[in-house]
């Protein structure tokens, strides 16, 4: 598997947490039909565990070995490669047993000595731009990974802060990131979040085929990051930004002939 702008476009796209076996064979599924049908390459993400979350008593995931367990049979089942985050360095080993696309979560994405961990595994490592970080910053956390040794790594844009409850992505990092040399993924629902609205974070993912297709339309990007449910209403992170799987075949068609107008 390769993710650069010379190989197939790659959608990163699952549930942003890992709740049921059936729920993630589903999405799995819908995903990979939809992406083989307009020749885009899928790699199936989901959490095994939430570190951050809003509020104390929130949905934390199923844990390590169950949701491994999940991971590992999607990806038998449908022979596709899957992405997971991790938290803690003592993860790393047994995560790297499974996925193929090891992640650092966008707030974690200037602890050295995970990232240094991460790398050392062998395994695709995707690193989240902070909320924080302007685009020089994040280059330094790459830089962190491929110094200790990573093979391949990628930098997810999922936007900055702008002001208590909103986030707005600056295009211009697009270029500057693939100026770099480096794979870019624009990730649309994480930075049509609004953290933190009350118990729980708020979202517009009605923005998603807006913010896709004009990210897409800068001809940077290697791929776009996505998370979707069949039910967001019913699920316990991020329902309220994550894209209907329903709607899920429009956006894709729509980035489909954008790329093929590049």
């Amino acid at each position: 598997m390769e993710i650069n702008k010379e190989s197939k476009f790659t959608i990163i796209a699952g549930p942003c947490a890992i709740e049921t076996r059936e729920d993630c064979l589903l999405i799995a599924e819908t995903c990979k039909k939809i992406c083989d049908k307009l020749g885009l390459q899928y790699i199936f993400k989901a959490s095994y565990r939430k570190a951050n979350r809003t509020a104390f008593d929130s949905f934390r995931g199923v844990g390590l070995t169950k949701g491994l367990k999940i991971l590992s049979n999607v990806k038998k089942n449908f022979t596709i490669p899957v992405l997971t985050d991790i938290h803690e360095r003592n993860e790393v080993e047994s995560v790297a047993q499974i996925v193929d696309v090891i992640q650092i979560p966008a707030f974690l994405s200037r602890q050295t000595e995970l990232i240094e961990a991460a790398a050392k595994s062998g395994k695709i490592i995707n690193i989240k731009k902070a909320q924080f970080m302007s685009a020089k910053g994040a280059k330094h956390a790459v830089d962190k990974a491929v110094n200790a040794g990573a093979k391949e790594v990628i930098l997810t844009e999922r936007g900055t802060f702008f002001g208590y409850n909103d986030l707005v992505v600056d295009f211009r990092n697009f270029q500057i990131i693939d100026s770099w040399g480096i794979p870019i993924i624009y990730d649309v629902t994480h930075s049509l979040q609004q953290p933190s609205i009350d118990t729980m974070s708020g979202g517009n993912p009605e923005f998603v085929l807006s913010m896709a297709s004009a990210a897409v339309a800068t001809g940077h990007l290697s791929g776009i990051f996505l998370e979707t449910h069949p039910e967001p209403a019913r699920a316990k992170s991020d329902a309220r930004s994550m894209l209907p799987l329903d709607q899920l075949k429009k956006v894709l068609e729509h980035i489909r002939k954008l790329l093929d107008l590049s």
